[in-house]
Formats: structure tokens, C-alpha cells, sequence
């Protein structure tokens, strides 16, 4: 029934949007209000503003880090590779339960709804809920998100009419006069501006969907663009939906009334929407509401289940909920959350849940800061993330005394309940997972620079983490390829000779010395671990003086060559076939390493060796390398579309604007076109281009 396996990749731009952007719609706007409202008073909408803000420091943390270690487990995964297994066990089990305090806290919230206008228990309805996210969550990711997304657009649409109908009447008819709007916000803040701290820290819950995205992370395609971007468009429409409708709301109700309300939106909805007939205003709110709290409820399962899966994998959780099902979805984490996530509904208040997944919530921020710096500083290379946090190092630290402040306001509660978590999870690390982890965070890697040890085998794991994501946009990696340069030799050379005669070739075209490349061929790094490989090898060097990235590759008759250990082999009894050498420019490190991790890739392909070695020519050895959707190969035969091409120059042929004719192999000999080069009868074209225009150019020539 179960595997162990990673999750697909199956998570878009829009499904980024749809599980952080659903998961901070419902309860923060359809629930808390009305109780937020009693720290602050009618000011409670300023603090949902604020308590946006305050939550920028973690965001922009979080999105650095899921780009350069898109994992499941979200703050768990950074935590434990940055700060070590202790911290992360603490932020796992302190974030999961977190989130599962607010999944159940958004499910009650069906309850809630329903119970306007059918009389069934909230609890009951809450319970049953959770059952359908459970058996939707147990299908598959991209079903989930599909449903999620159509929650998302059903609720944007609905509470867009609501903010554009509550602004009109207020401003602009004189139904909720001036003296009235002055009753409803004086006094505006009734506790000063210590109520509207408390206030943001109470609210801040209704942003945590920010953290959901982090969990889900493995599975997002692209994730060095979607993250970033879904979650900054996410917190964007979000802040500005609470601001306003929230204001909304408070001009509405009368104040008394709204301290109370479990339902607010749907108590403001009955005085807006008098254009439409009945009460159809309230039915597209409460079905608005009812979509959100799903969605949060079905993103909630979806995200809080991964942090179990991924620490299992880590030996910090049993074996066991690192199983996968059949259609690639953690199935014991999904079961154990939904366990929790009853007994929650079942024995806790609504009102204290919120607090509770608030207060640990901000503890982890403040460490997930912290991890940015931690992870900078390590001077880690494979720590390679799409995208920076701006304003580094003032942001994170501006995160840390935010968090810290907000969970003091928050009271003595809040404190005790992290604290409770942290003794917890050291127990539970210290009784069951330390025995079984061997590893430790890049904070080592920060203080070897300080004299001490280091774990080495974390630039492995993160070099893998790199060979995942792929090269980025820009990379020369196809340009390397087509400039390579290809050398034989018989099985009884040495291995000394081969890198002597690389370093030559590459010191006549680099203008370096000899002596300093071979230095550098032979130096050894800890992702050493992430480039072995049976039979080859992969040399690299970097220096300041280069300016673009150069491969070499060499390829061994009969048996291959020996490489001795004392060169830094794998080992002594390997024989090597095929040797890659790649330069690059010493400013360009992490380039380096997204080049050597898509090589890798590549030699890791089921045969690799035989089929590399099989090729006759230089041309057909450069095809294998690269992107297969990125380029083609065309022969110039008679009787064919292409044989339009023969007599002609390159520079007259009409090829897209982003596609580039690399290779020209004619009579077995590869040449480099130019600009005036003539095409002939039976040459064989090598193009390479964008995906979108070569797959036209496939459908033109080699299609038609």
C-alpha cells in the first residue's frame, strides 16, 4: 500500500497563492474580530494592518530559505539544517502543533456558519468536515490545490463585492451616517496602544498561512519563482482585505454586539447587498465563509501532515509516517494529524486556540530569523537561494525583537505554553532521536570559522537539494556544453597525465597557470559525497581571472584510467571512463555548483557510461548533454522541409529570434558555424533555444 519515496512536484504559481492566501482568509476575517476587538476596540482593524506588517521580517526569511531548501517540513527542515537537530525537533513539533491548532480552529468555523441557519452543533459539523479533508488530502496534493483554488476564487469574488458595497454605503449613502460612524469608532483605542499590540499578536494567527507554503515547499514546481512571488501577492491581497473589511465590520455593528460575535461578517453582510433580493447578501457570505474555512481546513491537513513525513525521514519521527501512498501523499502524517485535529476541536475553546498556535507561531519566526543568519554566515556555497531577503541583516534582526515582543504582550499564557513545547520536544529529543541523528546544523559550519568543527555532510545534502531544482534562468550551462572541449585517450595512460594535459589546454585558453589549476583539480571539498559516481569523475576549479565557465571531457578506452587515492580519489580501486573538468569564474561559486549538480544529473542517467562512450562523434556526445526540451537535431536530407535550408547561409535563414544553430556536423566533422557559413547537402544541424521555440521548430522539421 505505502513506499518510501520523495513528494511530486506538483504545486504551481496560483496553488501557492490559493494554500497561503485561503489559509489566512477564514478564521482571521470570518472569526476573531469580534474577539480581537475586545483588547483594542474598534482600532482592531489598524491592528490586523499591523500585524501584517509585523510579519514581513518572517516572510521575506521564509521565502529565502524554502528557494535555496524547497523540503517538506518547512520550518522544521530550516531549522534542524541551520541550528541543528534539537532546534528543529523544537520548531517542528512546536510549528506542526501550531498549525494544527489553527486548522482546527478555522474547521470549528464551519461549524459556526452552519449553525446561522441550520440548527446542528458546531462541533459535529466541525468533526465531519475534517473527515472529508482527511480522504481529499489521502488522493493527492494537486487535487487538493485544485479544490483550494476554486475555494479561493469563489471567496475573492464574494468578499471583493462585500469591501466595494460596505465602502459605498458608508462613504457615499447616507445610511451609516457620520455621528453614527463617529459612535461606532470613539473610543478608538480603549486600551491604549498596549491593547493594539496585544491586539496584533492576537490577529497574528490569521497570517500564519504564510508558514503552510514552507511546508508544501518539495512540491512546488519552480519553487526559486513561486514561492516568493504567491507569497508576497498572498499577504498583499490579504492585509488589504482585512484593513477594509474588518473596518467594515466595525462601522457596521454596533460594539457591543461585535465583542461577541462568532459570526461577524455575516451579521455586517445583512445590512449591505440591499440590491439583491432577500437574503441572498447573507447566503453568498456565509458560503464565501464556509469556502474559506475549507480551504483552510483542506490546506491545513495538506501542509501540517508534511512535518511529521519529513521529520520521520530525518529519524527524529518513527519510519512509519515517512511512508507515501500510492498517489504520493504521506499517509500515516495525514491520519495522525487528523487525530489531533479532532481532539482539539472536541476539548479546546475557539478563542484558545487561537492564542496557543499564536504564541508558539512568533517563537519560531524569531528562530527561523535567526536561521537566515546562521545559514549566511556559515558561508555554505551549496546554499544557493533564488531569493535574497532584502534589507539582510536589519530585516531579520527587526524579525527576532518583533516576535519577542509580541509574545510578552501576549501574557504569562502564551509564555508558559511555548515553554511547555520546548520541554516537551528536548524530551522527546533527548529520549528517542538523539541516538538515531548523527548529523548537525550549518551553525557548525559558522563556528568552524570561528575554530571549531564542522558537519561536512550538509553541503552533500544541499548540493542534492541543488541537482532537484536544476540550473537557473541564465545559466551558460547549454552554451558550456556546445563550447566543450573532447579528448581520448587509451587505458594505459595516468591519471596524473590526463589532468596535467586538461590543465594545459585550459591555461592556454584562460592565460592561468598550469600549476594552480592542477592544484585546484585535485583539491577536495565536502560535496565531494554528492558527485560520485561509478567510473566517472568530476573535476572543477574557479578563479578570479576566469571569466566564463569552460568543460573539458575526457573520455578512456577499454578499462579507464586508475585514480590514486592520494590525488583524492574515491577510492583506490576505482577506474575511471569518463572525466569531466569544468572551470568557472571564482565570483560565480554557486553558479559552479547548480553546473555540477545538473552534471551530475546527467551522468546519473541508467547507462550513462556505455551510451556516452558508444557516440562516434563530438556533436552526438554534446546532444546527450543537453536539455533534451532545448535543442534539436536536423539533417539536411532531400525530400525533407529542412533540404529549403541547403545553398543557404546561416545569417539568411529566418530561424526565431532565441534559438541559435550551435553545432554543424558535415562528413563526421564537427565545425563551428558563423554568420556567412553555407549550408550543404546532409549536414546535420544542432539548435538550441528556448523550450517554447524549439518545440515549434521539432513540430516544423521533424513533425510535418
Amino acid at each position: 500500500m505505502v513506499r518510501k519515496s520523495g513528494l511530486k512536484k506538483e504545486l504551481g504559481l496560483f496553488d501557492v497563492f490559493a494554500i497561503s492566501t485561503g489559509a489566512m482568509f477564514s478564521s482571521g476575517f470570518f472569526l476573531l474580530p469580534g474577539l480581537a476587538s475586545q483588547y483594542t476596540g474598534p482600532s482592531v482593524f489598524i491592528a490586523y494592518l499591523v500585524s501584517g506588517l509585523l510579519i514581513l521580517p518572517a516572510m521575506f526569511s521564509i521565502a529565502e530559505i524554502s528557494t535555496a531548501l524547497p523540503r517538506a517540513g518547512g520550518a522544521y527542515f530550516f531549522l534542524d539544517r541551520s541550528l541543528g537537530p534539537l532546534m528543529g525537533t523544537i520548531g517542528g513539533l512546536g510549528t506542526y502543533l501550531s498549525l494544527v491548532f489553527k486548522t482546527a480552529f478555522a474547521i470549528i468555523g464551519i461549524g459556526a456558519y452552519a449553525a446561522i441557519f441550520w440548527d446542528v452543533p458546531i462541533r459535529i459539523v466541525a468533526v465531519s468536515a475534517t473527515l472529508v479533508f482527511t480522504g481529499l488530502n489521502l488522493v493527492g496534493a494537486k487535487k487538493t490545490s485544485g479544490l483550494q483554488s476554486f475555494f479561493i476564487i469563489v471567496l475573492l469574488v464574494v468578499l471583493g463585492g462585500f469591501i466595494i458595497d460596505g465602502l459605498y454605503n458608508i462613504f457615499f449613502t447616507e445610511r451609516f451616517d457620520t455621528p453614527a460612524l463617529n459612535d461606532h469608532l470613539t473610543p478608538f483605542l480603549t486600551d491604549g496602544l498596549e491593547g493594539l499590540i496585544i491586539t496584533a499578536g492576537f490577529v497574528f494567527v490569521s497570517y500564519l498561512g504564510l508558514t503552510k507554503v514552507a511546508s508544501v515547499a518539495e512540491e512546488i514546481k519552480k519553487p526559486e519563482r513561486n514561492i516568493p512571488l504567491g507569497m508576497i501577492l498572498s499577504l498583499t491581497v490579504t492585509s488589504i482585505i482585512y484593513f477594509l473589511g474588518v473596518f467594515i465590520m466595525v462601522t457596521i455593528i454596533e460594539p457591543s454586539d461585535f465583542i461577541n460575535d462568532l459570526a461577524p461578517a455575516a451579521t455586517a453582510v445583512k445590512e449591505l447587498f440591499q440590491w439583491l433580493p432577500g437574503e441572498t447578501g447573507t447566503y453568498l457570505m456565509v458560503g464565501a465563509a464556509m469556502a474559506a474555512f475549507a480551504s483552510t481546513g483542506n490546506a491545513g491537513i495538506l501542509s501540517s501532515s508534511r512535518y511529521p513525513f519529513a521529520m520521520a525521514r530525518d529519524k527524529l519521527f518513527p519510519s512509519l509516517f515517512s511512508n507515501v501512498g500510492k498517489s504520493g501523499t504521506p499517509v500515516y502524517s495525514i491520519l495522525f494529524t487528523t487525530a489531533l485535529i479532532l481532539v482539539f476541536i472536541i476539548f479546546i475553546s475557539a478563542e484558545g486556540i487561537a492564542k496557543l498556535a499564536s504564541a508558539f507561531q512568533l517563537f519560531i519566526f524569531m528562530l527561523i530569523n535567526l536561521a537566515v543568519i546562521v545559514f549566511r554566515k556559515s558561508k555554505i556555497d551549496s546554499y544557493d537561494p533564488g531569493y535574497r531577503s532584502p534589507l539582510y541583516p536589519w530585516m531579520q534582526v527587526a524579525g527576532i525583537f518583533i516576535s519577542f515582543m509580541l509574545i510578552i504582550y501576549m501574557g504569562w499564557t502564551a509564555v508558559l505554553f511555548s515553554l511547555f513545547i520546548i520541554a516537551v520536544s528536548f524530551a522527546w529529543y533527548y529520549y528517542y532521536a538523539r541516538e538515531k541523528v548523527k548529523r548537525e546544523g550549518a551553525i557548525f559550519h559558522w563556528f568552524a570559522l570561528l575554530g571549531k568543527h564542522q558537519y561536512s555532510d550538509i553541503e552533500s545534502e544541499f548540493m542534492e537539494i541543488l541537482k532537484e531544482k536544476g540550473l537557473r534562468r541564465g545559466d551558460p550551462f547549454d552554451e558550456t556544453i556546445i563550447r566543450a572541449q573532447f579528448t581520448k585517450f587509451h587505458d594505459n595512460v595516468n591519471f596524473e597525465h590526463v589532468v596535467e594535459h586538461v590543465a594545459s589546454a585550459f591555461s592556454v585558453e584562460l592565460h592561468m597557470s598550469k600549476n594552480e589549476l592542477v592544484k585546484e583539480f585535485y583539491s577536495i571539498s565536502p560535496i565531494e559525497p554528492a558527485l560520485i559516481i561509478p567510473e566517472v569523475s568530476i573535476l572543477y576549479a574557479k578563479d578570479e581571472r576566469i571569466d566564463h565557465p569552460s568543460l573539458h571531457v575526457v573520455k578512456v578506452d577499454g578499462r579507464g584510467v586508475r585514480k590514486p587515492v592520494s590525488k583524492g580519489a574515491i577510492s583506490s580501486e576505482d577506474y575511471i571512463r569518463v572525466i569531466f573538468f569544468l572551470v568557472n569564474p571564482a565570483t560565480e561559486a554557486r553558479q559552479q555548483l547548480r553546473m555540477l549538480s545538473r552534471l551530475t544529473d546527467i551522468v546519473e542517467r541508467e547507462n550513462f557510461v556505455t551510451n556516452f562512450l558508444s557516440f562516434e562523434n563530438d556533436r552526438q556526445a554534446k546532444e546527450f548533454l543537453l536539455h533534451n526540451e532545448r535543442f534539436i537535431s536536423v539533417q539536411l536530407s532531400e525530400n525533407t522541409v529542412q533540404y529549403e535550408m541547403v545553398g543557404k547561409k546561416l545569417m539568411e535563414i529566418p530561424f526565431p529570434t532565441d534559438v541559435l544553430v550551435a553545432i554543424i556536423e558535415r562528413d563526421g566533422i564537427t565545425i563551428t558555424p558563423k554568420g556567412n557559413t553555407e549550408l550543404l547537402v546532409n549536414d546535420i544541424l544542432t539548435i538550441i533555444g528556448e523550450p517554447k521555440s524549439i518545440a515549434q521548430m521539432m513540430k516544423k522539421y521533424l513533425e510535418g
